[in-house]
């Protein structure tokens, strides 16, 4: 990115960043489906027919797209030595944005959220303060930096627990709105969540010997190559059966269990190809099937049941 690319208008450059380190489409449709299925798994666990109204789940996704986004904005000030030393090819090392453009941006984030669950969902503000004040603590590293960055997995377990609590947040548009406590599956559905969320870190952490960089910590480069992809495919199968076990929670009919198995075994597929060849090729499709792995999953246990209730 060159000087005159860095001097364009703000919003112009916000949007090259957000192509670069937050995909609107990608993430929007993940994100969606995320949403989606755990308010439809909430509503199903209660025994409860239809969905909830337009105008809560549309507030209730952009506030979880919101989430994500400060998920974002927050790594890049945690990030930013590294970066600066080692990845200056990312927009904000090599001068696109600046911190403080994503300090402001962040705020405008807070303040939108804020104000529409103040206006219009009240109920939600407890869960919204519980999401941001763990949110704070992963930014602030827990006040153990170093403790933490010296075990690589503790970390990684850690800072993922806001996926559960993102889920606390996205479940609530149903409970939580009309004041009912929140059913005890609900926690099979956190548990999955969780699981899937380190499927995804480890997952686009895993790299081909030629394709790690010089500071940047992966998995294979902390655990070695086979070993990391060996913790990835354990970690696949560990969401399978706990995925297993969520649906039995809801009645979704026989074909749940199977899809998601057969899904299961064909995103296995790279995790022991890189196991036996570790190529840049499979690194980079271990990634891929990580993400695809995370919709499917969403979509099998909490939405196309619901909308086969709303069908039916």
């Amino acid at each position: 990115m060159n000087s005159i690319d860095n001097n364009r208008a703000l919003p112009t450059r916000l949007f090259i960043y957000l192509q670069e380190r937050f995909p609107l489409m990608s993430h929007g449709m993940l994100i969606t489906a995320y949403t989606f299925s755990a308010i439809s798994y909430s509503r199903l666990s209660r025994g409860l027919v239809g969905f909830i109204s337009a105008q809560d789940f549309i507030i209730g996704l952009l506030n979880g797209l919101a989430f994500f986004l400060l998920l974002r904005i927050c790594d890049e000030f945690k990030d930013q030595n590294e970066d600066r030393l080692y990845r200056a090819y990312l927009p904000v090392p090599r001068g696109l944005v600046r911190l403080a453009e994503l300090k402001n941006l962040g705020i405008a984030i807070g303040c939108f959220q804020l104000l529409s669950i103040l206006l219009l969902q009240p109920q939600m503000l407890g869960l919204y303060f519980i999401v941001m004040g763990y949110l704070f603590l992963m930014t602030k590293e827990f006040y153990v930096s170093q403790w933490l960055k010296q075990r690589p997995l503790i970390y990684a377990l850690s800072h993922m627990m806001i996926i559960p609590l993102i889920d606390l947040y996205s479940s609530g548009l149903d409970w939580k709105m009309t004041n009912s406590p929140m059913h005890s599956d609900m926690l099979w559905f956190m548990l999955v969540s969780y699981l899937n969320g380190l499927v995804l870190e480890i997952g686009r952490k895993i790299k081909a010997p030629k394709f790690e960089e010089n500071g940047v910590n992966t998995y294979t480069k902390i655990y070695g190559t086979k070993p990391a992809a060996i913790m990835w495919v354990a970690l696949l199968t560990m969401t399978l059966l706990t995925a297993l076990m969520a649906i039995t929670k809801i009645q979704t009919g026989h074909y749940a269990p199977a899809l998601l198995t057969t899904i299961y075994l064909l995103i296995l597929t790279p995790g022991i190809a890189f196991v036996l060849n570790p190529t840049v090729k499979r690194s980079i499709l271990i990634e891929k099937a990580s993400g695809i792995w995370t919709i499917s999953m969403y979509l099998i246990l909490g939405a196309f049941p619901m909308l086969n209730n709303l069908i039916a």
